[in-house]
């Protein structure tokens, strides 16, 4: 059975928006009977562990509750990290300048390309548009399977 992200999404960021922090988005990781629930935090005071267990003990309750994943999982809480995942249109526009590695669901060009590496120039009608190489790629917001920002040192 597929878990709806969408659904998930519903469900547990109003909790985390409630609690103060910033819900950066959630991944779920099929892996048989260890799957994984990863929830995405931030705060303009930066995410600790503390922050992350309250968050975990909030969103035990209210997964136990509703119960909306049928087999086993583990939840994990994080911080976005250095090399922040994006989930929505919005951190697209938020990142503009950055540089970030993305896959794609499908090709982008015709060698059959699915992974990249770019800087965000635009967000246009549901499209981010990255400079990769001096090239310009319009990529549709809903053919990007992942996407993280590079991390500078």
């Amino acid at each position: 059975m597929a878990i709806k992200t969408q659904q998930l999404e519903n469900l547990l960021e109003p909790v985390v928006s409630s609690m103060d922090y910033e819900f950066v988005g959630l991944e779920f990781i099929s892996q048989g009977r260890h799957s994984i629930l990863r929830i995405y935090i931030d705060s303009e005071n930066g995410v600790g562990v503390d922050d992350c267990a309250n968050v975990s003990r909030q969103l035990s309750a209210v997964l136990d509750v509703e119960d909306p994943i049928a087999s086993e999982y583990s939840l994990e809480i994080s911080s976005p990290g250095l090399n922040r995942p994006l989930f929505k249109l919005s951190q697209y526009e938020q990142f503009i300048g950055e540089e970030v590695k993305f896959k794609t669901i499908r090709p982008q060009l015709e060698n059959g390309q699915r992974k990249f590496k770019g800087t965000i120039t635009a967000v246009e009608n549901n499209n981010v548009v990255f400079d990769i190489d001096n090239e310009v790629l319009s990529v549709p917001f809903t053919d990007i399977d992942k996407a993280n920002i590079v991390a500078k040192f």
